[in-house]
């Protein structure tokens, strides 16, 4: 079995090394960073199969790290981990470029669950799948996990790219919200999760749609999402 690398950035070193010590048996290496420097100077230096940031720490904050790493074009899916019941901060963090949060404090089962549901989506397409997939002016490269319309590349996390992937596999057809949340997220619909509809929100952005009603990614009332793929995106 394939040891997963992790960093891990929370200033609990507590809460470090006991989740240290519980990963380890389910195929994780796990590298931990007290402070959002050391993390944010790790995450630039190492590759890393996915970073657990915490959103609250002393000096550089958790959010301050992700602006940074993706615009220094570091894609390695991040989970962040947020004080309960701020919404605030999950938006935040996923408008931003995270891929999920969890709220703290939590089960580490909790936290393992949601870990191995990103490593999932973020594993190479396996042998029988297509390397390629387009349909309109949407063009998926799997392997390398890119999307692009007509010809641009657009720059998308891992739960966006499957997002869309899901959804350019269904042009045309209602995708509950459910369903993608399932698919992208790796977990169900929870009551007033809002973290499907930020990152749509995110796609609807990068695919230039200046509204929601101008965007090839439709809402359907009490359903779920459907994408046109006519619709020139990048006009």
């Amino acid at each position: 079995m394939r040891a997963y690398r992790l960093l891990l950035v929370d200033d609990d070193t507590q809460l470090t090394e006991m989740l240290a010590e519980y990963l380890q048996p389910e195929g994780m290496v796990v590298t931990a960073e007290g402070t959002g420097t050391g993390g944010l100077r790790r995450a630039q230096q190492d590759e890393y199969d996915l970073i657990v940031l915490d959103v609250m720490m002393p000096g550089l904050s958790g959010f301050e790290v992700l602006r940074r790493l993706r615009e220094g074009g570091v894609q390695s899916p991040v989970l962040m981990l947020t004080a309960r019941g701020d919404d605030v901060d999950r938006i935040v963090g996923l408008e931003m470029g995270a891929d999920d949060y969890l709220p703290k404090p939590f089960n580490p089962r909790e936290l393992l669950a949601r870990i191995k549901a990103i490593l999932r989506r973020a594993r190479d397409a396996g042998p029988d799948e297509a390397a390629e997939f387009s349909i309109g002016p949407y063009s998926a490269h799997i392997k390398r996990r890119e999307i692009s319309v007509n010809g641009e590349a657009l720059k998308l996390t891992n739960a966006e790219f499957t997002i869309l992937l899901t959804l350019m596999r269904s042009a045309g057809e209602v995708v509950s919200r459910d369903a993608l949340t399932r698919t992208a997220l790796g977990r169900q619909l929870l009551p007033d999760d809002r973290s499907l509809d930020t990152h749509i929100s995110n796609l609807r952005k990068k695919l230039h749609a200046g509204s929601a009603a101008n965007s090839p990614i439709r809402s359907v009332r009490g359903s779920g999402y459907v994408l046109i793929p006519e619709r020139e995106a990048l006009e």
